[in-house]
C-alpha cells in the first residue's frame, strides 16, 4: 500500500521546467543588425565617394575649356601663351636678386600681357628673352608683327635691360641696326620700371614716335616736313619685312 501511494505521488510530481536561453539568438539578432548597417553605411560612402570623383572630373573639363575660352578671346594673351608653353622651370633658391626679380616679372607678364605685345625667355637663360608688338590700329605699322630680342644685365634691375628691333622698321627713333632711342633704357632707367611697362613704352614710338630726339636724322626730318611720305614708306616697310 504505501508502495503505491509512493508511485502515485512521483507520477504527480511535476516534471522539471526546462528553461530555453533566449540571450544567444538575441545577441545574434543584434550582430546581424550591426552588420547590416556597416554594410549599408560601406555602399553608401563607395556611391558618394564615386560622384564626388565624377563631379572632379566635370570641374577639371569645365576650367579646360575656360581657359581654353580665354586664350581664343585675348589678342596678346595668346601671342605671351607661346612663351609660356615653353617656360622653363627655375628653383627659386637657386636663383640670385636679379634673377628672382626677372622670374617675378616673366609670372606677370604671363599673367597680365601688355596689350599687343608679348614676351618671355628664349630657351633656359632667363637673362635672354625674345619679344613681339604687333603693330598698333591706326599707325602705319598696323598689321605689321615686330620681334625683338631682350637681354637682361646681371645687375637688373638696377642698370636697364637692352632691348633691340631683329625686324626691320621704317621709324626716326630706330636704326638700322635695331637699336631704339628711348629715355628709360638709358639715362631715365629706375628699378622702379619692369620689362610690361618698357614694351609698352616701345609700343608706343609706333604710334607717337619722338623727331626732337631721333636716332636717324633723316626720318625724323621727313616725319616732320612731309608727313605722308614717310608714312607710305612705313607701310611700304611693314609689309615687306614685319608679314
Amino acid at each position: 500500500m504505501t508502495d503505491k501511494k509512493e508511485i502515485k505521488n512521483e507520477a504527480t510530481k511535476e516534471a522539471p521546467v526546462e528553461i530555453i536561453d533566449d540571450e544567444p539568438s538575441k545577441e545574434k539578432t543584434e550582430k546581424e543588425k550591426t552588420e547590416e548597417v556597416k554594410e549599408e553605411t560601406k555602399n553608401k560612402e563607395a556611391t558618394e565617394e564615386k560622384a564626388d570623383s565624377s563631379s572632379d572630373v566635370v570641374i577639371v573639363e569645365e576650367k579646360k575649356s575656360t581657359r581654353g575660352r580665354k586664350r581664343k578671346d585675348s589678342g596678346s594673351s595668346s601671342l605671351t601663351s607661346n612663351y609660356v608653353a615653353k617656360m622653363p622651370k627655375f628653383s627659386s633658391s637657386s636663383l640670385n636678386g636679379s634673377a628672382k626679380r626677372i622670374q617675378k616679372e616673366l609670372a606677370e607678364i604671363s599673367l597680365d600681357p601688355p596689350c599687343n605685345c608679348s614676351a618671355g625667355p628664349k630657351g633656359d637663360n632667363l637673362y635672354e628673352w625674345s619679344s613681339t608688338i604687333m603693330g598698333p590700329a591706326g599707325s602705319p605699322y598696323a598689321g605689321g608683327v615686330f620681334f625683338l630680342d631682350i637681354h637682361f644685365p646681371q645687375d637688373y634691375p638696377f642698370k636697364p635691360p637692352k632691348v633691340v628691333y631683329r625686324t626691320k622698321i621704317y621709324h626716326c627713333n630706330i636704326n638700322s641696326s635695331g637699336a631704339i632711342c628711348l629715355d628709360i633704357l638709358k639715362d631715365n632707367w629706375s628699378p622702379a620700371l619692369t620689362i610690361s611697362k618698357v614694351l609698352l613704352s616701345i609700343c608706343s614710338l609706333l604710334t607717337d614716335p619722338n623727331p626732337l630726339d631721333p636716332l636717324v636724322p633723316s626720318i625724323a626730318n621727313q616725319y616732320m616736313n612731309d608727313k605722308n611720305e614717310h608714312d607710305k614708306i612705313a607701310r611700304e616697310w611693314t609689309k615687306r619685312y614685319a608679314n
